[in-house]
């Protein structure tokens, strides 16, 4: 169902290349006033920023499944509890496959774009091929984080009227913690350490400063 949609896929590739050149400007307008103080390199920055978009259907938990909420709220629920399945696995099947799909349908273009635009604004290559299959696993895991965190967010909408508070409370925590607003190594260190010990930094966070290179060995092993 997700895969008909062009449509919405290209409005949604044209606004994520708004976002990312807006996002990369900004960066680059602090590094070229001190790019020593930064913890990742002009290049790394870039790349996070391109592959954040690319894939930003697997980790935005602000893409959650209407539907679900609406079967919650109006109460059709009950004729889904009654049929002989688990629902905790057909809605994780749910939300994976929608993710998975969109991603699908809008991560190539921004991916080869990014790829030919100039020296640090382009997306780099990962640093090795070690570096890329820890991307790819750390992908995949990321993304059952991401729905198993909305799952949470289902299931607390049934104790309550409307789902808007807890979803908008929920995926504005996410957003900040996860670093998809400001990547984890900017902050200060104390910070750090806190964030990097909840799940939020494990659904982005890991995979994209893996694939920039801006993670070091000790720092992949104990993630």
């Amino acid at each position: 169902m997700g895969l008909q949609y062009r449509a919405a896929a290209l409005a949604g590739i044209a606004t994520q290349f708004a976002w990312g050149f807006l996002e990369i400007l900004v960066f680059r307008s602090f590094y070229r006033a001190e790019p020593e103080m930064f913890p990742m390199t002009m290049s790394a920055t870039a790349s996070y920023v391109w592959m954040q978009q690319a894939f930003l259907a697997l980790f935005a938990t602000w893409m959650m499944e209407n539907d679900i909420f609406e079967t919650i709220a109006n109460g059709n629920i009950s004729y889904s509890l009654c049929r002989p399945i688990k629902i905790y696995h057909m809605w994780f099947s749910q939300s994976t496959a929608t993710r998975v799909s969109r991603a699908v349908l809008r991560c190539f273009p921004i991916l080869i774009f990014a790829a030919f635009l100039p020296e640090n604004y382009r997306m780099a290559k990962p640093a090795s091929a070690l570096h890329f299959s820890l991307f790819v696993i750390t992908l995949i895991l990321g993304l059952l984080v991401t729905v198993a965190f909305s799952m949470l967010v289902y299931i607390l909408t049934f104790y309550t009227i409307s789902p808007q508070g807890v979803r908008i409370v929920f995926t504005s925590m996410v957003e900040f913690f996860a670093g998809a607003v400001i990547p984890l190594p900017f902050f200060p260190a104390n910070w750090q350490r806190v964030l990097e010990i909840l799940p939020f930094a494990s659904m982005q966070n890991v995979a994209l400063r893996i694939y920039s290179g801006s993670m070091t060995a000790a720092e992949m092993v104990c993630f």
